[in-house]
């Protein structure tokens, strides 16, 4: 399998949040690849984190792991200035991090209802704004958040994980609207099925009513969302703003009937 062309993004500086799971790891490998340093962001996968700075360095990129816990507001503060000061300047933000926990709304609790919201909806808030407070006095920047076809399609026993994720799409198309004068480009990527070692035997009716539900015919690659977030930081997206990019092998395409 040929692997596509990459925009050259040298001399550009990404954070990306939740770097040490599947689909952070995928994209902060491929803006290394292109060229960005990257900062990968961990909570509590500080080994898988560092694990992939090396691999970065080992290809002659830069790269650092910084720790928070990005349900505080605070540490999300902090990050993003630990991030502009290694770098010298922050050029793009991906916010990554989220959980997607199973649990019917019957029994729900509001302290669970809020790990999953400040988890992924609460970080993007407080990530977004304090990289814009670094990005204003530079030349702009590019903001992208991970939402997921659930923003849109909902799922039984995920209406947690679903409302947060439908709440980011629309964060994101506010946020181009306040953004776009100070140079700040604000964008949604939207993945679905995305595959993980082990996940076949996990959920193996659902990967197969995935598989033959998707006119390409297979479940996502974390590179495939990596791609389209360093299209969406590079300036070949310079006129793209306030977009959801959903990427699921046009899964959301197929009839439901």
């Amino acid at each position: 399998m040929s692997v596509p062309e990459l925009p050259d993004l040298s001399g550009q500086s990404v954070l990306v949040t939740g770097a040490s799971g599947t689909v952070g790891r995928g994209v902060a490998w491929r803006f290394a690849l292109a060229g960005a340093a990257v900062i990968v962001h961990y909570h509590k996968g500080a080994e898988r984190a560092e694990e992939l700075v090396e691999r970065v360095r080992g290809h002659g990129g830069k790269a650092v792991a910084l720790g928070a816990d990005v349900r505080d507001e605070d540490e999300c503060h902090r990050l993003i200035r630990r991030s502009a000061e290694w770098a010298g300047r922050l050029t793009a933000l991906v916010n990554n991090a989220g959980v997607q926990p199973v649990q019917p709304l019957d029994g729900m609790t509001a302290a669970e209802w809020r790990q999953v919201v400040d988890t992924n909806l609460l970080s993007v808030f407080a990530c977004t704004q304090a990289a814009v407070e670094v990005m204003r006095s530079t030349d702009g920047g590019s903001i992208t958040h991970i939402a997921s076809i659930e923003g849109s399609h909902p799922a039984r026993q995920h209406a947690h994980y679903c409302s947060s994720k439908a709440a980011v799409i629309m964060h994101a198309r506010s946020a181009a609207i306040e953004y776009a004068p100070l140079g700040i480009r604000v964008n949604v990527v939207s993945p679905g099925l995305i595959d993980k070692p082990g996940l076949e035997e996990e959920w193996p009716d659902g990967v197969r009513r995935w598989e033959s539900a998707a006119p390409l015919r297979r479940r996502g690659r974390p590179q495939d969302i990596g791609d389209a977030c360093v299209f969406l930081a590079s300036p070949m997206a310079e006129w793209v703003t306030g977009h959801n990019l959903v990427v699921d092998g046009g899964v959301s395409s197929a009839p439901t009937w």
